[in-house]
C-alpha cells in the first residue's frame, strides 16, 4: 500500500463548449500545475474537454474510441509525472457514445473506466448513452477507488455497489450548477451511507443554458460536507486526505493557475 495521505488535485474549470483545443490545453496545463504542486490524484469535471453544451456547437460525429490520440497523450503526461489522472471524456463505442471517465495510474495504464448511468436523455446530454456497469477500480497500489459522474451521485444503489465491491474512496466528475435542479445533499449521503469520503471536482464558467460560477467542488465523509470551494474562474483546489482517518490533513489549498 501506498502512504495514507494523498494529496488531490481538483480542477475547477472553465471548459468552453465545443473549443476542443483550448479545453484540452486547459486540462493538460492543469495536470502539469498540480502536478507540480505535488498531487497523488488529479480529477478533471466533467466533460472537461468538451463543454456540457458542446453537441449544439460541434455536434458528436467526431468522438473516437478511447483513447484517442490526445487522450493517450495525457497517459504519457500522467506516466511522466507520476500522478494518477481521473479525466473526463467522450467515448465511442461502436454505434454508441457515453459519458465517461477515465482512470490514469502513474504507470501510464489505463485503469478502468466508468460511464455515467443517470444520463438525461433530452437537451445537451441527449447525445450520450447511459452506461450499464459499476466496477471498482484498482489504482496505483491505493486499492479500489468508485467511479461517478455527476448525477450518478443521485442513485444511491451505484455507490452502494462500488463500496459493496471494495472501495475505499469514491471519486466524482460533476458539471451541476446550482439552482432549482442543483445538487441537494447527495454527495454528503452517498458518504453516509457508503462510509466512504468522496471527492467531487465540479466546474465554474457560463454556457447558454447554465450557470457554473458559483458550482461547487466538494469533499464529503460521514455524511458531512468537509470542505466546498468555489472559484470564478479556473483553479486548482488542493485536499490532503489521510485514508487511514479519512480525515482532512492540515489546511486545503488554491494551486497557482494557469
Amino acid at each position: 500500500m501506498t502512504a495514507p495521505v494523498k494529496r488531490i488535485a481538483l480542477l475547477h474549470l472553465a471548459p468552453v463548449p465545443g473549443a476542443l483545443e483550448q479545453n484540452r490545453q486547459l486540462v493538460e496545463a492543469g495536470i502539469a500545475s498540480a502536478a507540480d504542486a505535488g498531487a497523488d490524484w488529479v480529477i478533471t469535471p466533467e466533460l472537461a474537454t468538451t463543454g456540457y453544451e458542446f453537441a449544439e456547437h460541434i455536434g458528436t460525429d467526431w468522438i473516437e474510441s478511447q483513447p484517442d490520440a490526445w487522450v493517450q497523450g495525457v497517459v504519457d503526461l500522467a506516466r511522466r509525472r507520476r500522478t494518477t489522472v481521473f479525466l473526463s471524456v467522450p467515448e465511442r463505442d461502436g454505434n454508441k457514445l457515453y459519458n465517461t471517465m477515465i482512470a490514469v495510474d502513474p504507470t501510464g495504464r489505463i485503469a478502468g473506466r466508468h460511464r455515467k448511468i443517470n444520463t438525461l436523455r433530452v437537451g445537451a446530454e441527449s447525445w450520450s448513452s447511459p452506461g450499464d456497469g459499476v466496477h471498482a477500480i484498482p489504482v496505483d497500489g491505493f486499492g479500489l477507488v468508485g467511479l461517478l459522474i455527476c448525477a450518478d451521485a443521485f442513485t444511491p444503489w451505484i455507490a452502494q455497489a462500488l463500496a459493496d465491491q471494495g472501495a475505499r474512496a469514491l471519486v466524482s466528475s460533476a458539471a451541476w450548477g446550482p439552482g432549482l435542479h442543483g445538487p441537494n445533499g447527495e454527495w454528503e449521503a452517498v458518504s453516509q451511507r457508503t462510509s466512504l469520503p468522496i471527492f467531487v471536482c465540479n466546474r465554474t464558467g457560463q454556457e447558454r443554458q447554465i450557470g457554473f460560477v458559483t458550482a461547487q467542488s466538494v469533499v464529503a465523509c460521514g455524511g458531512k460536507r468537509i470542505i466546498s470551494f468555489t472559484a470564478p474562474r479556473n483553479a486548482i483546489f488542493l485536499v490532503d486526505w489521510n485514508f487511514e482517518t479519512n480525515q482532512l490533513v492540515g489546511n486545503s489549498q488554491i494551486a497557482p493557475f494557469p
